[in-house]
């Protein structure tokens, strides 16, 4: 069989498991190296240490699969509401507001075990090849080797967009020796909009296409392990974990489809549970609860400190003041700075 055969056969295998899209393109990734390097170099990557110390290693992932040369990418849709239902959460202020794509299982490894799949049934195919999955779990410039091969364009807002499916999707990679036949890109449609930079409620987004991810709500409340700067707590409103505000008001998220995966539908209730309730969880309730859950990588201790700035930013009640209270004499520092803030906004508002 022909490389144009198992490019074929490769795209088909794909679609039955799931995948709403499969594109080819090649392994080097080009001036987004050069990106990378200017971005580190300006410290927009905060404390996110693992981008600075392997980035060699994504300018070159053959240093990842020997002899690698090209790069399967593959979209999966992941949007568990329509987008008036999360518009509509973001306005209660009452609620712990997650970002979407962690309402249900963690993707990393359902998105890994299906590309193994995938190249398990190449294999079957065409005997023995190189090749290695990821799915945001290697360094690899995942994003622009996927817009390389038409998966989608870098949006103003660093993730990918597609044109008739917006930007609410998981990507995956197989990076493999396969001189499998490259896809074009796809034209940039972002045009003159900037909806998602005038939306940001830190003004992360400093310039099209550029993210200091320091002030993130993201990155924030997910990789960032100590106190939330003063100058952000107010603008985290009632968010959690993550933030979709620039994706919510992206006009090509109107094409978004609602995902067809189980696993990414909302569990425990976690798309609208009260704030009180959710400060209310032991650590050993909060491991069970998330277990299978891409937020319990961020641990009890920072799931506390997230929901105590929103509990300071939420209208007063007695419920939310008794929440804050019972956390007065936590056993971490991080949380009773935080909870200590949050009565404060409670007692001078």
């Amino acid at each position: 069989m022909g490389v144009d055969g198992i490019k074929q056969q490769i795209v088909a295998i794909g679609q039955t498991l799931g995948f709403a899209d499969v594109r080819v393109s090649k392994s080097d990734p080009g001036e987004a190296t050069d990106r990378l390097m200017a971005w580190l170099e300006k410290g927009y990557h905060g404390e996110m240490a693992f981008m600075s110390r392997y980035r060699h290693i994504r300018a070159d992932p053959t240093q990842l699969v020997k002899n690698a040369v090209r790069v399967i990418s593959v979209r999966l849709d992941y949007l568990p509401e329509d987008l008036e239902t999360t518009q509509e959460r973001l306005l209660e202020p009452e609620i712990g507001f997650i970002s979407r794509y962690a309402l249900g299982r963690d993707y990393h490894k359902l998105i890994r075990q299906r590309l193994k799949v995938l190249a398990q049934h190449v294999e079957a195919l065409i005997g023995p090849f190189g090749y290695r999955v990821f799915s945001d779990s290697a360094p690899i410039l995942e994003k622009p080797l996927a817009a390389q091969g038409g998966l989608g364009w870098m949006g103003k807002h660093t993730n990918l967009i597609q044109r008739h499916a917006g930007s609410y999707f998981f990507i995956g990679e197989i990076l493999t020796d396969l001189p499998l036949p490259v896809d074009d890109p796809v034209q940039n449609h972002c045009g003159s909009c900037t909806a998602c930079i005038d939306v940001c409620p830190t003004a992360a987004i400093i310039a099209p296409y550029v993210l200091d991810a320091r002030r993130c709500i993201s990155y924030l409340t997910i990789e960032h392990p100590g106190s939330i700067p003063m100058v952000f707590r107010k603008a985290f409103g009632h968010r959690i974990y993550g933030c979709d505000d620039c994706q919510i008001v992206c006009p090509w998220n109107r094409y978004a489809s609602l995902t067809k995966e189980k696993d990414f539908l909302p569990r425990h209730g976690l798309d609208a549970r009260k704030l009180h309730d959710l400060f209310a969880f032991s650590e050993s309730e909060f491991l069970a609860l998330m277990e299978g859950s891409a937020i319990r990588r961020i641990g009890h201790e920072r799931w506390l400190r997230n929901i105590a700035v929103a509990l300071g930013n939420a209208p007063t009640s007695p419920k939310v003041m008794t929440a804050l209270k019972s956390r007065l004499d936590d056993p971490s520092p991080l949380v009773r700075e935080h909870v200590a803030w949050a009565l404060d906004q409670h007692l001078t508002r």
